[in-house]
């Protein structure tokens, strides 16, 4: 990952983790050791969250960002102590006689992914892995909701954010309407659910990278654990403190406040808002109510995609875990379909290049 890095877009305490004292990466195998990362995670155990948002921790948060030789920032020990993490309700929706359940805004992942699912709920995606019919409606639900997840999904403190509107069944089956079976729309636009004018938001404007990681477990008492964590781009703001990196989670907002017809982009930036995140730590639940599955995803806006492949793995195409996680990625954004380059599915994207469907440069 660090192979072409510049060490000088690294501050300096994360270019002297990083790399030797002549600026190159560390070689292959060589153990690299972080003991201030371990005495800071003693030091919240023993002391709980307080002490990472408050004293001498919080200071040297503060004086990193401030002195920072490349960029120095404004962010605080106050903006650090007035932090809180927020308990947010779940995003549940039905699919298939299962119950798939995802993080909320201002993560937009489970609304998104119950959107896709509540369009494609009505047709038939067939017994294998991605048949070109089933590929190009999965492809095209897509589309349809990273539109409207560009419109509407923001910090629903700041926000108000039409999630029943856009999970509503009647709604679902205006976007589901939109697809051709046998041709790719050649733009697909934000819908308008119930209760929202459509002139309320405006287009959006962020520009989002992947840099995320995702753990999922189920232990033997069978208590589950979902949980993607993101410090954005890779190495996040290549800054470190105490061993660990400072993120940029900054770059999640939209740096345009409004569009070009003047109205307010619901993901811009403002303060104490939370940024727009594509994350969705998932869990689906049987028809008796018991866990049947655990996932996530890395891949920043690719994660909806990515845990979607997943689900229609495994609920559709009755695969098992293994094989749903090795199946190739495969999604689509608004206007561009992401496919693994392989010679085994260059048959599948020439039968989707002839619905009009539009690849992304190298996939």
């Amino acid at each position: 990952m660090l192979a072409g890095a510049d060490p000088q877009t690294f501050a300096p305490a994360a270019r002297a983790y990083f790399f030797d004292a002549d600026g190159r990466p560390w070689p292959v195998g060589y153990k690299l050791k972080n003991p201030a990362l371990a005495e800071t995670f003693e030091t919240i155990a023993r002391e709980g969250p307080d002490a990472f948002y408050e004293g001498a921790l919080a200071a040297e948060i503060a004086q990193a960002v401030a002195t920072d030789p490349r960029a120095p920032g404004t962010l605080s020990e106050a903006d650090l102590a007035n932090y809180r993490a927020k308990n947010r309700i779940a995003v549940c929706v039905p699919y298939r006689g299962r119950k798939v359940c995802g993080a909320g805004p201002p993560s937009s992942g489970a609304v998104a992914v119950g959107q896709v699912l509540g369009i494609v709920e009505a047709f038939d995606l067939g017994t294998t892995t991605f048949e070109p019919e089933a590929a190009h409606l999965i492809a095209e639900a897509e589309r349809l909701a990273y539109a409207d997840r560009a419109r509407y999904l923001a910090d629903p403190d700041f926000v108000t954010v039409p999630v029943a509107g856009l999970l509503d069944k009647d709604y679902l089956a205006t976007r589901r309407a939109l697809i051709d079976p046998t041709r790719a729309q050649r733009k697909v636009t934000a819908g308008t659910p119930r209760t929202v004018p459509p002139s309320a938001f405006g287009r959006d404007h962020t520009k989002e990278r992947g840099g995320t990681s995702q753990v999922s477990v189920v232990d033997a008492w069978g208590d589950a654990f979902s949980m993607t964590t993101s410090i954005e781009y890779a190495f996040g703001a290549r800054t470190m403190v105490r061993g660990f990196l400072l993120n940029n989670q900054l770059t999640d907002f939209s740096f345009l406040p409004a569009d070009a017809d003047g109205r307010p982009v619901a993901n811009r930036v403002e303060p104490g808002k939370r940024p727009r995140s594509s994350m969705d730590p998932t869990m689906v639940f049987g028809e008796d109510g018991k866990l049947d599955y655990v996932l996530g995803s890395p891949g920043g806006p690719g994660i909806i995609m990515f845990n979607l492949k997943a689900l229609f793995a495994l609920i559709d195409w009755r695969m098992d875990a293994a094989q749903a996680a090795a199946l190739v990625n495969f999604g689509s954004t608004e206007d561009v379909l992401l496919l693994e380059p392989a010679p085994v599915w260059d048959p599948l994207a020439e039968k989707l290049v002839a619905k009009g469907t539009r690849f992304a440069a190298g996939t």
